[in-house]
C-alpha cells in the first residue's frame, strides 16, 4: 500500500509495540537530561491517545477526499523516512505518524490528532534546506505528541457545558460528535487546527528540541517562517500564518530554547543530497491542478432575503430570520445561509459568501504564552472583543476595519457594533458587519456578510435579525 495512503490499522496492533518503542526512546533521551531544556507538558484533555488516532483517521480519510494529493511514491517514501526519524524524538505517546504531500503549491501544513501530517508541496519547493523542512514537520510533529488538537476539543465541550458526557462515552461517542462537527471541512475547523499563540509557542520550542535531538541545525524552524514573511512583506501572509498565529519573539524564543540545551549541537546537520534530489524532482512535475478554483460571481446568487422571518431558537439567543434562508447549527456555532450563499474557496473550502453566523468565543487561557500579558482583559467586552479580533486578524490578514466601534445595545445588554471590508470568496470585496456581547459561556459575535457592491440589499435584513434577538438567561 502507498506511503501517502491513510492505513486503517488496528488500535491494538498499534500499541502492542508501545512499551520497547518507549524503552527505546528512553534510552535515546537518557544522554540529553542534562540539557536545561524547557519541559512542556501535554493540558488537560478529556481523550485518550486511543481517541487520537480514531478521530485521527476519521478526519484524515475526509481530508484526502477533500484535498488534492500529490500520490508519489517517491515524494511520500521521502517524507515519511524524515518524519519517521524526527518523531522518535518526540515525547510521550506513541503515535504512528503517517505524512502525505498535498499537491498545492500555498505555503502550508497541518496535523492531525493521532499522528496523520500533511505537507503541501510548497513547503518542500520553498525550503531551502533539509533542516528547513525538517523544522516544518518538527513543529507539526510537536501539535501531535502534544496532543493540542484534542485539548482544543476538551475545552470546547467544557466551556460548551456539557462536561457529563464523560461518564463512559468518550471514545465512542465523543470521537463521531467532533469528528460529525468538523465534518463541514478542515479549513474552516476551530476545534482541531485553530492553535492560539501559546500552542504554537509551545510548538516551537518542542520542534526546536526535537530538531537539536535529531542532529539537525535547531535555529532551521524559525529561519524558515522569517524567510516566508520577509518575501511577502506587503502581501497577503501565505495559508500558513492563517492556520499558525505567530508567537510573539519567536526567533528569540527559538534562540534562548537553543541556548538552554548549550548551542546548536556538534556537526549539526543542514541539508542531504536526498533532499536537493526531491526538491529538484517535485519542481519538475506539472503544476498542480488548482481544486476547487474560486467561484467567480455565478449565474445563480441568493434571492433577495424573503420579508417573512421565521423563527430560531438555540442554546445561547433565539432570533428571527428570512424564511427564504436556512438555519444550520453545528456544535457552538449556527449560520443563517440562502440558497447559493455558500461558496467554495481557492482551497475548495465551503464559506460563507452571503449571511450571518454566531458562535462562541472563548479567550485564550493558556498561562505560557507571553503574549497574553499584552492583551486587554478577557473579562471586559471591550477586552474579549479585542482578543477575538485579533484572532480574526491572524486567519484574514486582508480584514480591515473602519476604525468605528459602536455601542449599543442587543436585547438590553450592551453590545459592540464595528463594520470591516475583507476579500470576497466570490472576488472583489465583502461588508461584515460584527457584533459582539459578553455572555456568562464567552463571548458571542455574529458576523454577517455579503460582497460590498451588495450590502445594501442585505442591511436591512441584518438590522430586522438584530432587532429581533433575544439572548438566553
Amino acid at each position: 500500500m502507498a506511503a501517502g495512503r491513510i492505513r486503517k490499522r488496528g488500535l491494538t496492533s498499534v500499541f502492542r509495540s508501545v512499551t520497547a518503542m518507549s524503552l527505546a526512546a528512553a534510552m535515546i533521551f537518557a544522554p540529553l537530561a542534562w540539557a536545561d531544556r524547557t519541559e512542556i507538558k501535554p493540558g488537560w484533555n478529556i481523550f485518550s491517545p486511543a481517541d487520537d488516532i480514531k478521530l485521527g483517521q476519521k478526519v484524515a480519510l475526509d481530508t484526502e477526499h477533500r484535498l488534492p494529493m500529490l500520490d508519489d511514491q517517491r515524494v511520500d517514501d521521502y517524507l515519511n523516512a524524515l518524519g519517521r526519524k524526527l518523531a522518535g524524538y518526540a515525547p510521550g505517546a506513541i503515535f504512528p505518524y503517517e505524512f502525505h504531500c498535498v499537491n498545492q503549491r500555498e505555503i502550508n501544513s497541518f496535523a492531525i490528532p493521532g499522528g496523520f501530517i500533511f505537507i503541501n508541496r510548497g513547503i518542500i519547493e520553498e525550503a531551502r534546506d533539509e533542516a528547513q523542512l525538517a523544522g516544518v514537520m518538527a513543529h507539526e510533529i510537536s501539535h501531535v505528541a502534544l496532543r493540542h488538537g484534542t485539548n482544543q476539543a476538551t475545552k470546547k465541550q467544557v466551556s460548551s457545558g456539557v462536561l457529563g458526557i464523560l461518564g463512559g462515552v468518550v471514545g465512542g461517542g465523543m470521537v463521531a460528535g467532533i469528528a460529525s462537527q468538523i465534518g463541514g471541512g478542515l479549513a474552516s475547523s476551530t476545534i482541531l487546527l485553530k492553535y492560539s499563540r501559546a500552542s504554537e509557542s509551545q510548538a516551537d520550542i518542542l520542534g526546536t528540541q526535537i530538531l537539536y535531538d535529531a542532529g539537525y541545525d535547531p535555529r532551521a524552524m524559525a529561519q524558515f517562517f522569517e524567510n516566508i514573511l520577509a518575501q511577502n512583506a506587503g502581501r497577503k501572509l501565505p495559508e500558513f500564518f492563517a492556520d499558525h498565529p505567530i508567537p510573539a519573539h519567536r526567533i528569540d524564543r527559538v534562540e534562548e530554547e537553543i541556548d538552554k540545551m548549550g548551542g546548536p549541537p556538534e556537526n549539526y546537520k543542514t541539508d542531504s543530497q536526498e533532499f536537493r534530489d526531491v526538491r529538484r524532482y517535485v519542481l519538475s512535475l506539472p503544476d498542480p491542478i488548482e481544486k476547487g478554483r474560486r467561484v467567480a460571481l455565478q449565474s445563480l446568487k441568493p434571492a433577495i432575503p424573503s420579508s417573512s422571518m421565521v423563527d430560531f431558537n438555540g442554546v445561547a439567543f433565539s432570533a428571527k430570520y428570512p424564511e427564504n434562508w436556512e438555519a444550520n447549527l453545528r456544535g457552538d456555532s449556527v449560520s443563517f445561509i440562502p440558497s447559493h450563499g455558500l461558496v467554495n474557496d481557492a482551497q475548495g473550502n465551503p464559506v460563507t459568501a452571503y449571511g450571518v453566523v454566531a458562535s462562541l468565543f472563548q479567550p485564550p487561557t493558556d498561562s505560557i504564552s507571553s503574549s497574553l500579558s499584552e492583551m486587554p482583559p478577557a473579562s471586559t467586552l471591550g477586552g474579549a472583543t479585542d482578543q477575538f479580533l485579533s484572532g480574526l486578524e491572524q486567519s484574514n490578514p486582508n480584514l480591515k476595519s473602519d476604525g468605528v466601534r459602536e455601542v449599543i445595545q442587543l436585547d438590553g445588554q450592551p453590545a459592540l457594533s464595528m463594520h470591516m471590508v475583507s476579500e470576497s470568496p466570490l472576488g472583489g470585496e465583502e461588508d461584515d458587519w460584527i457584533v459582539t456581547v459578553l455572555r456568562p459561556q464567552g463571548l458571542l459575535y455574529f458576523i454577517c456578510a455579503s460582497p460590498t457592491n451588495e450590502s445594501r440589499i442585505y442591511h436591512a435584513s441584518f438590522q430586522k435579525f438584530f432587532s429581533s434577538v433575544r439572548l438566553s438567561k
